[in-house]
């Protein structure tokens, strides 16, 4: 009997489709070939062996980041959040409303489960939205990602910087909240505002001629039963084993899931770590930031200013060894979220999560307005 190797044929076929595709969207990538294009003459001008950029990756985030990309894409894929989404515009038909519902949500959201997760919950669900509805998807992620950015901020377990402070100063949670909420709760009132300027209010056009997609209940209730297990993994300090674990279930049972998954945007992280890792070792960056945190006043701004060069969570790790003032310290690296892209990552995970052309415009036009209203207000609550 002949061996037919048509199977093996098809699989291979299958995994050079995947392959091209994954180098077709590195190349096309200008965010990694940009970080990839620094990384050499970071390398030469801070004279690091090679070997031991490995240690400036954050691999736990990292191995979190992952696990959560294939678990929202499980949800997304499984055909519910579209459903969702067609229920939540039967609640708030107006384009403004649903902003704003949407903006409370997901301050709400990253307060209690990290301004990480609340993307992975909150813009896979905004996407679905496209087959139900005329909507202006990629300003409502734009918004969302402000939003987690000010929600977070109350919380100690609002974001990675937070958690930082929280747990190295050792206050206590409910003095951490009252520390930082005249902060977070005025950034939100500040976004509210804004949300009349973005979103006119006008009602919703339901998206005629648009099929519904099919439902996976299977890939739906996996993929809810896998959340909180994955997230208390995590919680516990076994984010590696969780993420391989997760990884093996869906190379089991949903293979395809893990095949429309943006894997570009872990090695976009890596070369970031390094990268950012590299520049905050450049003797001109420590130079001038020690020299700003001296400055009476000068911690809020020094923190902003170093966010938006090597991201909130680094300037964090970066500055505490500079002062005692934690408040100071944490509403600094607060606003610098905001601004440039690069200011939390949670700004890159969201824009990557929208999957929009063209929508770092649209993102840096309200960002940067955040950035300097969210000074402003810092620097007038400071001085209260």
């Amino acid at each position: 009997m002949a061996y037919d190797d048509r199977p093996a044929g098809l699989y291979a076929r299958l995994m050079l489709g995947v392959m091209s595709g994954f180098v077709h969207r590195l190349l096309s990538d200008r965010l990694l070939l940009v970080l990839l294009g620094g990384l050499l003459p970071l390398l030469l001008v801070t004279d690091l062996p090679v070997m031991q950029t490995a240690h400036l990756v954050q691999w736990p985030t990292l191995a979190a980041l992952g696990g959560l990309m294939v678990l929202s894409r499980g949800l997304e894929d499984s055909g519910y959040l579209t459903r969702a989404g067609a229920m939540l515009l039967a609640r708030w038909s107006g384009e403004r409303s649903l902003a704003v519902a949407l903006v409370v949500f997901a301050a709400i959201l990253a307060a209690v489960v990290t301004n990480d997760v609340a993307l992975f919950i909150v813009v896979p669900l905004t996407v679905g939205l496209r087959g139900v509805a005329r909507v202006p998807v990629g300003r409502l992620i734009v918004f969302e990602a402000l939003a987690v950015n000010a929600g977070s901020a109350i919380s100690p377990v609002g974001n990675p910087q937070n958690l930082l402070l929280w747990q190295s100063t050792g206050v206590g949670f409910d003095a951490f909240i009252t520390a930082m909420a005249p902060l977070a709760l005025g950034l939100i009132i500040v976004l509210l505002a804004l949300v009349p300027v973005a979103f006119p209010r006008q009602r919703l056009t339901i998206a005629g001629g648009t099929s519904a997609p099919p439902m996976d209940r299977h890939l739906l209730v996996v993929s809810l039963v896998c959340y909180p297990i994955f997230l208390l993994l995590t919680e516990f300090g076994l984010t590696l084993p969780a993420t391989g674990l997760l990884a093996l279930v869906f190379a089991v049972r949903f293979p395809a899931v893990l095949g429309r998954i943006d894997w570009s945007l872990l090695i976009v992280f890596v070369l970031m770590f390094v990268d950012l890792g590299l520049v905050a070792r450049l003797p001109l960056i420590q130079h001038y930031t020690v020299g700003l945190a001296t400055l009476p006043g000068g911690m809020l701004g020094a923190s902003v200013i170093l966010s938006q060069l090597i991201s909130n969570l680094p300037a964090t790790i970066f500055l505490l060894d500079f002062t005692d003032q934690w408040p100071t310290l944490a509403w600094g690296v607060s606003v610098g979220g905001f601004g440039l892209a690069i200011g939390s990552l949670a700004n890159l995970i969201a824009l990557r999560l929208a999957r929009e052309p063209g929508l770092w415009r649209d993102f840096h036009r309200w960002s940067l307005l955040m950035l300097a209203l969210g000074c402003g207000l810092a620097v007038v609550l400071r001085a209260l």
